[in-house]
């Protein structure tokens, strides 16, 4: 029986008439959301592939998060930074210990996080590496994605990030992914202070370096005195099937940025952790948020932390991620509609045998909404598929045969 779909388009057009056009949403209208699973105003269920890029990685309406926002939404939710309050020092406590850092700063969204560390950068190399005034240079992989401030899209090089929103931050320069010849070249200029990169770039499809990329950053900033800023926040708190995707190799970074699934989905939490020495560049009234660091944040960002531990998520991502790549490889190899698929852990993308300009792979993406399954396009011609890490082996299996039957209505005939 076909569903009546005119409260979707009243919802929808809810939004086109009175909200920006900033983005392009699947024709899709959410009420209600449990563990993988979503349903739309008409009561249909899907499974979420997409986990809000990574930011419900411990399942929608996680029971214990829950119980954390509401146990101290009743107690008390905002001070500010003008006094202390009885949660975020413990919060503060736990994730250093449990990351390995001196201290950590927090803020709200990705990327606060990614403008905190470029301040931090900037800071650490004037006071410690003595770069002369205004000169200190941060460099950036080409790919990247960490937001849309005028910062973030100073850095980029998509044109849709950066066009008509000029002039552009000073002191951001690019090198190739996955090149770490070229970042040595960068690095020989002792204006450099920082290489901010992410272990595996997310949004431009979920691009995996080669092995000993992230090992060879790490070499390269301790030779020549630069900071290395991994950008964790679609990547970290276990969804490549480690806790961090830098733990894959000998790669700490000095400076780095959670946020997303830091909350499991509830509001914008994000976070900063380094050592003193890098941390304590910054001093009072140099940079905050008034909700940084809030007590609810706080609270419901420990125990989305503590239920990727007691859930041993990271361990459940590499698992299915490695079932879902096999799964999917066999496919491909009689395929002409996918011409790659890669990730690590659940982290994953197949590669459209199309252009980048053409609409197959949103069709696509559509088809899978008929379906039952909910995933997004990037870049044109690739799409990504990153489950809540709270699915079963049974559940992702159920998912491949959807994708996959449904990619096989777009083989060529």
């Amino acid at each position: 029986m076909a569903i009546d779909t005119k409260l979707s388009e009243q919802f929808i057009d809810l939004e086109h008439t009175h909200g920006a056009h900033n983005y392009h949403p699947l024709p899709v209208v959410l009420s209600e959301g449990k563990g993988v699973f979503l349903w739309d105003v008409e009561g249909k269920k899907y499974y979420d592939f997409l986990s809000a890029y990574s930011a419900v990685n411990q399942g929608h309406c996680h029971p214990k998060i829950l119980s954390a926002l509401s146990n101290q939404a009743e107690r008390l939710t905002l001070t500010s930074r003008a006094f202390y309050n009885n949660v975020l020092g413990e919060f503060e406590a736990y994730i250093t210990n449990l990351f390995g850092y001196d201290k950590v700063l927090p803020m709200n969204t990705g990327v606060e996080g990614g403008e905190t560390a470029n301040k931090l950068a900037r800071k650490w190399g004037y006071m410690k590496k003595n770069i002369p005034k205004n000169k200190a240079r941060i460099i950036f992989a080409k790919g990247n994605f960490w937001g849309r401030t005028l910062a973030a899209i100073s850095s980029s090089d998509d044109p849709i990030s950066y066009l008509g929103f000029g002039p552009y931050m000073p002191g951001y320069d690019l090198v190739p992914y996955n090149d770490l010849e070229a970042l040595e070249a960068e690095f020989k200029d002792p204006n450099v202070c920082a290489f901010m990169v992410e272990p595996i770039q997310g949004e431009a499809g979920v691009i995996v370096p080669d092995e000993g990329y992230l090992s060879g950053i790490r070499s390269l900033c301790d030779k020549y005195n630069v900071l290395f800023i991994a950008d964790e926040v679609q990547t970290g708190i276990a969804r490549t099937g480690r806790m961090l995707a830098t733990d894959y190799e000998e790669a700490r970074p000095d400076i780095l940025i959670l946020g997303k699934a830091l909350s499991g989905g509830f509001f914008p939490i994000s976070v900063v952790l380094a050592d003193d020495e890098v941390m304590m560049c910054i001093k009072p009234g140099e940079h905050g948020s008034t909700f940084g660091g809030n007590p609810i944040a706080a609270a419901v960002a420990t125990e989305a932390l503590r239920v990727v531990q007691e859930e041993e998520l990271a361990l459940n991502s590499l698992k299915l991620g490695k079932v879902f790549r096999e799964q999917m490889n066999n496919y491909i190899q009689s395929s002409n509609i996918v011409t790659l698929v890669r990730g690590r852990g659940l982290l994953n993308a197949i590669v459209i045998n199309d252009s980048p300009e053409s609409d197959t792979a949103w069709n696509i993406c559509m088809s899978f909404k008929e379906n039952g399954l909910l995933a997004k396009p990037t870049h044109g011609n690739i799409i990504r598929f990153a489950p809540p890490l709270v699915i079963t082996e049974n559940q992702l299996l159920d998912c491949v045969n959807i994708i996959i039957s449904t990619l096989k209505t777009f083989e060529p005939k």
